[in-house]
């Protein structure tokens, strides 16, 4: 049975995620909110351009309204340390993160040249898709898109794989699973789940069939695989709610659905955490 967005969101699909937490310091010079867990996020807010240490490294600047975002990967630490400085001044918190838990999904049927591909020709192919893909990600617009909050890309879906799962394919273990699939009939339309702009819209690639990247600032992109037709150019400006795509098993996929992906500069996120975090 295909269920609504909502319902997934407050059933049990999500069970276990640490729940939305916001800080509020009274000199507001450091607000932050967000999901506190491996894969999660902080979204804050601070001076207009303030850089952004996160355990010591400077890894972001906020916005010109003062706005920025963190990403905790599948493997961050029980805590990390959030620093905003301008100017000689500095706001620090540390933050607690909860450990996730990551299942293990077995899909088997695939074929061989899409788990160990061998031909030299198709080992070409696959560089070079993954120069586009790598110059796709290394996009940093300067907005914050983010802040307004994320909608699920699918009207109505099934979750068949979460994020950050241990992947066997065809009996042979793979990396974890850094996206959400999220099934549908082919053909469903996909919208864009917050606004950005389009950084990657390619039909036919080896491993991930039709897709898309948008990238909503700051290093924040998002990845819509499988898809069975693009509707969206690169370069595009996009906003939250327009069309995109439409859903397909292009690619390595054995059935009609859309794998859902986020990083933020290097770190691979889950998507569906983003849903309706946004800060108040």
């Amino acid at each position: 049975m295909i269920l609504a967005r909502r319902q997934l969101l407050i059933g049990g699909a999500f069970a276990g995620l640490a729940p939305q937490t916001a800080w509020a310091p009274s000199s507001g010079d450091l607000v932050l909110s967000g999901r506190l867990v491996q894969g999660g996020h902080a979204i804050g807010r601070t001076w207009p351009r303030a850089l952004i240490f996160v355990d010591g490294e400077s890894l972001t600047t906020a916005s010109a309204d003062g706005g920025f975002i963190v990403g905790f990967d599948r493997d961050a630490p029980a805590s990390v340390q959030i620093e905003a400085r301008l100017d000689g001044r500095s706001a620090m918190r540390t933050l607690a993160i909860t450990p996730g838990r990551f299942s293990e999904t077995r899909i088997d049927g695939l074929p061989p040249a899409t788990v160990e591909p061998s031909d030299p020709a198709l080992l070409a192919r696959i560089q070079r898709e993954v120069a586009l893909k790598t110059e796709g990600f290394a996009s940093r617009i300067d907005a914050d898109h983010f802040s307004d909050g994320f909608i699920w890309p699918l009207e109505s879906f099934r979750v068949t794989s979460r994020w950050g799962s241990q992947r066997i394919l065809n009996g042979t273990p793979a990396r974890p699973h850094y996206g959400i699939d999220l099934a549908a009939p082919q053909g469903a339309p996909i919208r864009a789940p917050a606004g950005g702009r389009v950084t990657l819209a390619r039909p036919a690639l080896h491993f991930e069939g039709g897709l898309v990247l948008i990238d909503h600032g700051q290093g924040l992109i998002t990845a819509y695989l499988h898809q069975s037709r693009l509707d969206v150019r690169e370069g595009q400006d996009i906003l939250r709610g327009d069309p995109i795509g439409r859903v397909g098993m292009t690619g390595r996929a054995t059935g009609p659905h859309l794998c859902w992906r986020m990083k933020w500069r290097d770190r691979n996120l889950d998507p569906s955490l983003m849903v309706e975090t946004a800060p108040s």
